[in-house]
């Protein structure tokens, strides 16, 4: 079993920044893809971004593209979303998941999924 487990969600104001870390424990995989998903009240979840354990390939959703920037640390096996120019609509909460489908895959259907961490957005 892989854990994860997500932290750095909080109040902000429209136009800040905030940084979530999804930190990975026991079997990890040099296959996996990492994932962010969002899911907002009364919304289905919806992708974010994805990144690849074994190199630097990313893909974000249209929405957030140019605003938000997916990186990791494999000595720390820790993901994180670097979240810039947030706006009210990126109310969430913001979860971590793994799996090892190809990278641009974007369904729910992953193998793990983190607890989620709240991000509020206020005007």
């Amino acid at each position: 079993q892989v854990q994860l487990v997500e932290s750095g969600g909080g109040l902000v104001q429209a136009g800040g920044s905030l940084r979530l870390s999804c930190a990975a424990s026991g079997r990890t995989f040099s296959s996996y893809k990492m994932r962010w998903f969002r899911q907002a009240p009364g919304k289905e979840r919806e992708f974010v971004a994805a990144i690849a354990w074994s190199d630097l390939n990313t893909y974000y959703a249209d929405s957030v593209k140019g605003r938000f920037t997916i990186s990791r640390d494999n000595a720390k096996n820790t993901v994180y979303l670097q979240m810039n120019s947030l706006k009210p609509e990126d109310t969430a909460v913001y979860y971590c998941a793994a799996d090892t489908r190809p990278l641009f895959s974007t369904s729910s259907l992953v193998n793990y999924w983190g607890q989620g961490t709240q991000v509020t957005v206020s005007s």
